[in-house]
């Protein structure tokens, strides 16, 4: 067994999962930011401020989802580990990086986004359907990540 391809493909994982979840844990930090001082004026705001402060968390799941996809392809959840090469362990390790770019970069830009609409939804209530739109615009670009890490996992065969 070539220990190198299996360190390159665990790394992938790692990254995918660590990198996602890094970037949703800021973007969410921030929209928290910006809920509490909403709420620290109208507290009944609550719900509306955990949907928006919740959006970011999404990336993390899909770097998650792509590790679980890794570590299963590895042979490494209840099973025996494959043999990979050091190349292909490169190719799963290159699979992993559109969604731990996209989605810590993302994730981070999303809680940006969510913060401002926490502050829109402050001053006009009504406007929440408006206001869940605009970081979900950001939310498209972590799920094309997120099928790119995928479908390239799936056509890498060992």
């Amino acid at each position: 067994m070539d220990v190198l391809g299996l360190m390159l493909g665990l790394l992938g994982a790692a990254f995918a999962a660590g990198m996602a979840g890094i970037g949703s844990a800021v973007g969410i930090g921030i929209a928290g930011e910006s809920a509490a001082g909403v709420m620290s004026e109208d507290p009944d705001k609550f719900g509306s401020c955990l949907i928006l402060q919740a959006l970011p968390g999404t990336q993390g799941i899909y770097g998650l989802l792509i590790a679980f996809i890794v570590l299963n392809k590895l042979g490494l959840l209840g099973g025996q580990p494959v043999s990979i090469s050091w190349s292909q362990g490169l190719l799963v390790f290159a699979a992993c990086l559109p969604i731990a770019i996209v989605g810590w970069y993302s994730a981070i830009w999303q809680g940006k986004t969510s913060a401002a609409s926490i502050q829109m939804i402050s001053k006009k209530p009504d406007a929440f359907a408006k206001a869940v739109i605009l970081p979900a615009m950001v939310e498209t670009y972590a799920v094309l990540a997120l099928l790119t890490s995928f479908i390239t996992l799936m056509v890498i065969s060992f």
